[in-house]
């Protein structure tokens, strides 16, 4: 295969990720291997990795002049996919548009806080309207989104960007809620003034009609690299909610918590149908994870997962380590965006690109949530009384592993 212009090989010979975030040129790994294979073996290699959609690749849609428009324009990019299910005797189809919006910071580090955050509402309107003229009836941001993801710093005064669930940010997506009938998840720094002013990273719920319905905070905490999250906040207290909606059954499982496959169950437990996982994460710590994680969840769990991932590289004022041997840096590295939703049949749709702004749209019939736990029985196979056994006992200080040891193994041979 012929090497293309702007690939970037060094004297070692390993292609190295330009440093505009692209995968050699490419806005994704789904576009470049669509260029630089014949259809006939591309559709093949597609199907090996995104899977088929009840036996057939997934259908595109064709978006609306508005919002292409607005892609056009506002230079982000614009996908759109439609999960299908089985048709039913008994059942009418329920179809749900799902939208996912990643996105770079509008501003400097260093500009003034306020003038950051109101950059970012003005960046995200187009996109938003995007979503809302396309029919899009639930709408997911990115983790934070209304920041810089600064809690690689350990610097406080980043706290500054909290607000309640009731401030700024929920007001300004109120408006877009009410205006498009779309339900709304805003992962936020939130500051819970009734507890002592304390911080959490929080997703609110805002509901079709401008309604605040609930929040979720954050269960699982990294301390991994740069991420020194619980200088900020620490592990949420709400548990695993499922939020019943206009369009049905969604979760937030935010961030870190998708790394933990027991954060992904009991969601689904508690019957959820969507469940989105809003994320800032780079591409040296977790990007061969990305693509598999949130789609077992899918698979394990019978329901769908959209998984959201900011773009860029911010960089900050002053330099900081995190006290694994690396030099002192001023930025976290790049977070790769690379959007992407997934099915419980094991389909996903191709993801969103891995340097730019971006809106996903996805039609998604509910029926298949149903239809594959028939299929696969995964409820009622599962031994919860075991695993749940084994819990109640792992959670006590006296716990002893089951392990059973071969009695040869300490016996000397002749």
């Amino acid at each position: 295969m012929e090497r293309k212009e702007n690939e970037i090989v060094p004297e070692n010979g390993k292609p190295e990720i330009p440093k505009d975030g692209s995968i050699c040129g490419y806005d994704s790994l789904h576009r470049l291997l669509q260029s630089s294979l014949t259809p006939q073996i591309f559709q093949e290699v597609s199907r090996l990795l995104v899977g088929l959609n009840c036996g057939r690749a997934l259908d595109t849609i064709n978006i609306g002049e508005p919002a292409k428009s607005l892609s056009s324009e506002h230079d982000f990019d614009l996908q759109a996919f439609s999960f299908n299910a089985e048709q039913e005797s008994l059942r009418k189809p329920r179809i749900v548009r799902v939208g996912l919006i990643q996105n770079s910071t509008a501003l400097p580090t260093t500009a003034p806080f306020l003038d950051q955050k109101r950059a970012i509402f003005q960046k995200l309107t187009p996109i938003i309207e995007a979503a809302g003229t396309s029919g899009v009836n639930i709408l997911c941001l990115q983790e934070a989104w209304m920041m810089p993801f600064a809690f690689c710093t350990r610097e406080k005064k980043w706290c500054e960007f909290a607000e309640p669930i009731d401030g700024e940010s929920t007001e300004f997506l109120q408006e877009f809620a009410r205006k498009y009938n779309m339900v709304i998840i805003s992962p936020i720094l939130e500051r819970d003034v009734n507890h002592g002013e304390t911080i959490w990273n929080t997703a609110v719920i805002i509901g079709n009609r401008g309604n605040i319905i609930g929040k979720h905070r954050k269960n699982h905490i990294p301390r991994v690299g740069d991420f020194n999250e619980s200088t900020y906040y620490m592990e949420g207290n709400t548990g695993h909610p499922v939020f019943e909606t206009a369009y049905g059954k969604i979760a937030v499982n935010i961030c870190y918590g998708r790394h933990h496959p027991l954060n992904w169950l009991a969601f689904g437990l508690n019957g959820a149908e969507i469940v989105f996982n809003p994320s800032a994460t780079v591409g040296e710590l977790s990007e061969p994870m990305w693509p598999i994680e949130a789609r077992n969840a899918a698979i394990a769990n019978s329901y769908f997962v959209g998984s959201i991932n900011r773009v860029g590289t911010e960089i900050f004022p002053n330099p900081f380590t995190s006290g694994d041997g690396k030099p002192q840096h001023a930025d976290f590295g790049h977070f790769y965006g690379s959007s992407h939703i997934s099915a419980p049949d094991a389909s996903c749709t191709p993801s969103l690109s891995r340097h730019k702004d971006g809106l996903l749209i996805s039609d998604m019939d509910l029926n298949l949530c149903r239809q594959i736990k028939d299929k696969w029985g995964f409820r009622m196979t599962a031994r919860y009384d075991v695993y749940s056994d084994l819990l109640a006992r792992y959670v006590k200080p006296d716990f002893e592993p089951q392990v059973i040891s071969d009695p040869l193994l300490n016996k000397k041979t002749l």
